[in-house]
């Protein structure tokens, strides 16, 4: 069975409750029991941290045997050079997602330090960006 691990940065354990208007009411653990409905074939797991360090040592440990991952880095996509080349020391191909339009907000938010060692960047779809993200990485 093909693995694809999911990782969610900084702020996101606050979905449902941090700002609805842009990241809407529904808990990441809620619709992460979608997610997993929707692609039964797949052991898909879920990993969350307000740590950039914490992220980086579980980049190294999945990153040479999961078949893909599914990284929300929040804040630090933006300038997390350290996370950017943890994510090009590992093999397994990483696409980034972004909930709300990343290049519709404040400047700063427009650049993405991570992406670029990314196979796709997908920005503004909502919730479901993971879904097209996982599809992505089964193609």
């Amino acid at each position: 069975m093909k693995q694809i691990q999911i990782i969610n940065g900084p702020n996101l354990n606050l979905l449902g409750v941090r700002e609805p208007e842009i990241y809407g009411t529904q808990t990441f653990e809620d619709y992460f029991l979608e997610i997993k409905k929707q692609f039964p074939e797949y052991s898909i797991h879920y990993y969350q941290s307000n740590h950039e360090g914490d992220l980086i040592d579980f980049l190294h440990k999945i990153g040479f045997s999961y078949d893909g991952i599914v990284l929300n880095a929040g804040a630090y996509t933006h300038y997390s050079y350290a996370l950017a080349d943890a994510i090009k020391a590992i093999k397994t191909p990483v696409v980034e997602v972004h909930i709300s339009d990343i290049y519709a907000r404040e400047g700063f938010r427009s650049t993405s330090v991570t992406g670029v060692n990314c196979v796709k960047i997908i920005s503004g779809k909502g919730l479901p960006g993971y879904i097209e993200a996982i599809e992505e990485l089964i193609k």
